[in-house]
């Protein structure tokens, strides 16, 4: 058990404090993402590298995305951030930390972080995406933070199970659904607190985990210190981070979080035409099968007449990806691509393949993933108002 206070500091404050280690004083270097208003700074804050600064109240970090290139796991201090309220707590005690089980249960509890830990431990691989990411790519535009595509990143979390936990309480029968929240809070009274609910089945699965490390050390404050909520398969806003509180229900959850924002469209696609109102909604919830080349970058120039290694990345909501393919031709034709390791079916799995560039030719490079389970990439984009649920085959432009 780690018993130490953390501090975070504002970002100005963390650019000065780490200018040394990094090497650049972080908040004037920039970073252009390709797409409209893409400017943005890099910044260093305590426990993280210089990451893409989305909003620095409430924190909203980006992961350059060559990051993704370096291994199945996204390093702990490059892993993307964020919050969605401004008051976050700047120093966290371990030993006075607290965890409050109660609602509707036998026995309210108060759990610290070592009685956490004497659960029975798990670990799991899973992919933790924004549900905004790529939101910058949607056409027409839609608001929300315009994210690239390094809004998400996928570690080894390790914790115990959310259904131990509440066995330690005991849940009384009638129990609909599970709300969770944190230790972030509004600025202003009128701004509604972030919680966030499961369904009770969902809430009891057994990869369903309250984690106090990822990739093998405590959880960067950033991303949680020292309990965040671990949803595999569900896109991040359920991923309650510093969880102080979990409380059992006999209804389903009609706060702002759950009833008015975070919601798809309740259409096969999770998507309509641009400008459509008026349709039913549903919470957001499982992530869409994605793919991404890693090692290349579009405009890159590559050496022709000798073979071009290609790089990538694919995961979806937890069927397990089972091919990916490769284009040179913008999604014309397909070849198929080599997998690497199977780290578990909500994780990364890494592929690759190659092509032998003609000097002086224009190659449009695209990917697309098959799940387990039959699901492939649209090449169609989805719109929603959300800018949520983006899938398509992203094509990186490259010229030997």
């Amino acid at each position: 058990m780690v018993h130490r206070k953390f501090f975070l500091a504002s970002g100005a404050a963390a650019a000065a404090a780490l200018a040394t280690r990094t090497g650049t004083l972080a908040g004037t270097a920039t970073v252009d993402l390709p797409f409209e208003n893409g400017t943005r700074r890099l910044a260093a804050y305590p426990q993280k590298r210089p990451l893409i600064v989305l909003t620095s109240r409430p924190v909203q970090l980006e992961t350059p995305f060559s990051v993704f290139d370096d291994g199945p796991y996204t390093p702990a201090d490059a892993f993307f951030v964020r919050w969605h309220l401004a008051d976050v707590p700047t120093t966290v005690d371990p030993s006075a930390f607290r965890v409050a089980v109660r609602g509707l249960v036998d026995t309210p509890l108060s759990l610290s972080l070592d009685d956490i830990r004497r659960l029975p431990p798990v670990q799991i691989a899973a992919v933790c995406e924004c549900s905004g990411n790529s939101r910058g790519f949607v056409t027409p535009r839609v608001p929300g933070g315009q994210w690239a595509n390094g809004a998400m990143g996928n570690a080894l979390w390790k914790g115990a199970r959310l259904r131990d936990v509440l066995a330690k309480a005991g849940v009384k029968a009638g129990a609909v659904a599970v709300r969770f929240n944190g230790a972030e809070t509004p600025v202003l009274a009128q701004t509604p607190d972030f919680v966030k609910a499961l369904d009770i089945d969902h809430a009891l699965h057994e990869d369903t985990i309250v984690a106090y490390e990822m990739n093998g050390d405590p959880l960067p404050v950033l991303n949680g210190f020292p309990l965040r909520l671990v949803v595999p398969g569900w896109f991040a806003t359920y991923w309650v981070k510093m969880l102080t509180d979990i409380e059992v229900i006999d209804h389903v959850d009609d706060g702002y979080w759950m009833k008015t924002a975070y919601r798809i469209p309740a259409t096969p696609t999770g998507g309509v035409a641009p400008g459509s109102t008026g349709f039913a909604t549903v919470p957001i919830n499982k992530l869409t099968i994605r793919s991404f080349i890693t090692n290349l970058s579009d405009g890159r120039r590559v050496a022709a007449a000798k073979p071009t290694p290609v790089r990538g990345i694919a995961f979806d909501s937890g069927n397990g990806i089972r091919s990916v393919e490769f284009s040179t031709d913008g999604g014309a034709s397909w070849r198929p691509a080599g997998l690497g390791a199977d780290l578990g079916k909500y994780g990364f799995r890494q592929w690759s393949a190659s092509f032998t560039p003609v000097a002086g030719t224009s190659y449009q490079l695209s990917c697309r993933a098959t799940s387990n389970a039959g699901e492939t990439q649209s090449q169609t984009a989805v719109w929603n108002p959300g800018g949520y649920l983006r899938n398509v085959p992203e094509i990186v432009t490259v010229t030997a």
